[in-house]
């Protein structure tokens, strides 16, 4: 975490629960952390193109509200960033247990009939979302959202390997890309964390360019960011294939990974 002794800007004095290692204001009056906010981007602009791309397909809304749940963590932790105010902190933390919710519900009914809904799943996944809001507005303690967070993405690790493993083992590759590139934005977000000192005296010594490079929570963004982008291929690949359509990841300008498929033909 960050030292009490940061300067202020635009949205003046902090009022979030978590402040960061990134130099509050260092890079311009208007952004408090701005490495932490720019980093969003990989959150809201790809899962925006993937959620178009679904409705033109035809594609389940679940998939459709995956990409539009990510789109949306973004968004609040680039105002949470940029302002470090509790009320923009919830717009970034709720979404993300939110968001994780909906990843759970698709991951665990891919081996369902087209369109069917799991209103008992439904059920708990909503109750669940509205029981750690209220504790957390309640007890406003960052660890217990983390707790939360951390089981639900544990429930995902669990899902995506028993699909590798037991049905779809071809898929090892996408699956576990996307698991080992989160938890290398979660090793970064740790050292970010606990050895945050030492990385601001550093980069005081550093020319601003490695300074860059060692902001860690930017990196979790990109990371998580990234990880969860693959996660929901993973799990559209997944679906699609027990649909019997013909997915296929293809890289958009030799970077980006989509997927594309179409309907097994009839003859």
């Amino acid at each position: 975490m960050a030292p009490a002794a940061d300067r202020e800007g635009y949205w003046g004095p902090t009022t979030s629960t978590l402040d960061w290692c990134e130099e509050n204001y260092a890079v311009t009056w208007f952004i408090a952390e701005f490495w932490n906010t720019v980093s969003n981007l990989i959150m809201i602009i790809p899962p925006i193109f993937g959620a178009i791309q679904s409705v033109r397909d035809g594609l389940e809304k679940r998939y459709i509200a995956s990409y539009l749940a990510l789109t949306v963590v973004g968004m609040g932790s680039w105002c949470f960033h940029m302002t470090l105010k509790y009320e923009m902190q919830l717009l970034d933390e709720l979404p993300m247990i939110y968001s994780c919710c909906i990843f759970v519900y698709c991951m665990f009914e891919c081996f369902k009939m087209k369109n069917s809904v799991n209103y008992h799943l439904l059920f708990i996944l909503v109750l669940f979302s509205l029981i750690v809001t209220t504790v957390y507005l309640k007890v406003k303690e960052p660890i217990f959202h983390q707790v939360m967070y951390g089981m639900l993405v544990f429930t995902l690790v669990l899902r995506s390997i028993y699909i590798v493993t037991w049905v779809y083992p071809w898929l090892r590759g996408l699956g576990y890309t996307s698991l080992g590139i989160f938890l290398l934005g979660f090793l970064l977000w740790n050292i970010d964390n606990i050895f945050c000192d030492s990385l601001r005296n550093f980069r005081k010594k550093m020319p601003p360019i490695i300074g860059v490079a060692t902001q860690f929570h930017a990196w979790w963004h990109i990371l998580t960011g990234l990880g969860s982008y693959l996660h929901i291929l993973f799990s559209l690949y997944t679906r699609t294939l027990y649909l019997r359509y013909r997915p296929k990841v293809k890289f958009l300008f030799g970077i980006w990974p989509v997927i594309l498929f179409e309907p097994l033909r009839k003859h």
